[in-house]
């Protein structure tokens, strides 16, 4: 009996070596260095100017990635444009020209004044000034017209991230309200005024959804270094003068580019394993000492769009039982916003959705690993530590979670809505001078990368794929992660 019983426990650890051996091969099978090497040196070519969103390189790229996918056998997606498009709304804010305000007998220079949303606007009238324009304050008080004039944060509440939540909450209330503008007036300290008024005063994209009115009621933040202002009494009539003009704002269309795999699996075949990377970059700057003015993306993030189109490939020749999609995103750099745009138009179910298994990168400091952000919050981490291992590589996971690179790619938009999503980097023990050598650099070219490396990065990635996908258990948050509930809520609580 014990004879028998350790011979089908042999038999069945054979199996699963078996199925290991035959996923490497068909995995070495697809994923060649010499393959990688021509899609990093086209995608992070001088022809495609860093591929910028809105810029004549960044559609070339897209049209590159879909040329390779319907090359692969990738299917279309039902609901995409032009075969394996996703149109993507999105806005161009531009910056004013001029800006000034006065509150009272106080005047704002243009450098102590930073426009938050809105648009140009002339006026001169009245203002209110609601503390520090909690629903509280709003309540009973007549804005209509009128420039609401408030406190930036809360009561013990001046931290960045309060600052930014507050005053969106704040707009809100005074669009409903009816206000013409609001100001949001603080003492910032000097470096963290230098650092959010630059941010601010600078070009930008948001997604557009369709309306104009959205960028009605100018918005703006005001550095009260004169402290003139902390005088003011709740429900004050102010005399204002608020001047905001050379707002140009355009609308554009950029793509996501979608594709995907039906699964082999009868029942798991409904289950969609997303793989997904940005495929832009930052364009173009100033040239540097020698010249050099193309921010190429070689690392970030020509690299992690082969990790999709690598898996897109394998995956297409030799199908998983999980259905696979296959998503590269626009306007990551412009704030997460393919991403979330993608999160808010799913083209298949997020509650069939239920991996994301993310790409991006900055540069690398180890060759020896890969870095998977998030590794140990989803239940599918052995499955990528055994693909790592199969080629020589040690999956870590984030080394450097004063970052918070989790929340920083497109991973967290599906993490919001309860989708496991990790992001599969290249290997990095620390945010280093090494990986700042080339993180939004020009130096981030073709040539600086070391291909060997990079076959095992791609072979390790895409057998990870092929390991989650072909699992019998559904991959899931480790109960107790942030986003835990998210995704009890997102499927239900039998998973």
């Amino acid at each position: 009996m014990k004879k028998s019983i350790l011979t089908a426990g042999c038999f069945l650890i054979g199996i699963i070596a078996l199925a290991q051996s035959t996923d490497i091969e068909k995995v070495k099978a697809t994923v060649d260095k010499q393959d990688i090497k021509n899609h990093i040196y086209y995608l992070a070519s001088d022809e495609l100017k860093g591929r910028e969103t809105g810029t004549p390189g960044i559609e070339k790229a897209a049209d590159y990635i879909a040329d390779k996918f319907k090359a692969y056998g990738v299917q279309p997606v039902k609901g995409a444009e032009e075969g394996y498009f996703q149109h993507v709304k999105l806005k161009n804010v531009t910056v004013p020209t001029s800006i000034k305000a006065s509150i009272g007998s106080t005047d704002f220079a243009k450098e102590n004044l930073a426009l938050l949303k809105g648009d140009n606007i002339v006026t001169a009238g009245q203002a209110v000034f609601l503390n520090y324009g909690t629903a509280e304050d709003f309540e009973g008080k007549h804005v209509e017209g009128k420039v609401v004039v408030t406190y930036a944060g809360g009561p013990d509440q001046t931290d960045p991230g309060s600052l930014f939540k507050l005053a969106l909450q704040k707009r809100g209330l005074a669009q409903k309200a009816g206000a013409l503008a609001l100001l949001e007036i603080h003492e910032f300290n000097p470096q963290y005024w230098s650092s959010v008024s630059g941010y601010l005063n600078h070009e930008k994209m948001t997604i557009f959804n369709g309306s104009e009115e959205e960028d009605g009621l100018a918005h703006l933040w005001v550095n009260d270094t004169s402290k003139m202002l902390t005088t003011l009494k709740v429900g004050e009539n102010l005399k204002v003068k608020l001047t905001v003009n050379g707002i140009d704002n355009k609308t554009l269309t950029s793509r996501n580019v979608v594709g995907m795999v039906e699964g082999t699996d009868p029942k798991l075949k409904k289950e969609f394993i997303i793989y997904s990377a940005h495929y832009d970059h930052v364009g173009v700057g100033a040239p540097n000492a020698e010249g050099d003015s193309i921010f190429n993306g070689a690392r970030d993030n020509a690299v992690g769009t082969v990790t999709v189109l690598s898996a897109a490939e394998n995956i297409a020749r030799y199908p998983t039982k999980r259905s696979a999609l296959f998503i590269l995103f626009t306007a990551e750099e412009k704030g997460l916003l393919g991403s979330k745009w993608y999160v808010e138009h799913p083209l298949i179910p997020l509650e069939q959705s239920v991996y994301c298994f993310n790409s991006d990168n900055a540069s690398y400091n180890d060759t020896t690993k890969a870095t998977i952000v998030g590794l140990e919050r989803t239940t599918a981490s052995q499955h990528i530590k055994d693909a790592c291992a199969a080629f020589g590589l040690t999956a870590i996971d984030d080394p450097a979670p004063e970052q918070n690179l989790f929340d920083r790619s497109d991973n967290v938009h599906f993490a919001a809505k309860g989708i496991p999503a990790p992001t599969f980097s290249l290997g990095f023990t620390a945010f280093d001078a090494e990986v700042f050598k080339y993180y939004h650099q020009v130096t981030d070219n073709p040539e600086t990368l070391d291909y060997d490396y990079l076959e095992k990065f791609f072979r390790s990635y895409v057998l990870s794929c092929r390991n989650i996908a072909n699992a019998d258990a559904t991959p899931v948050w480790v109960e107790g992660d942030k986003y835990y509930e998210a995704g009890q809520k997102l499927y239900g609580t039998d998973r």
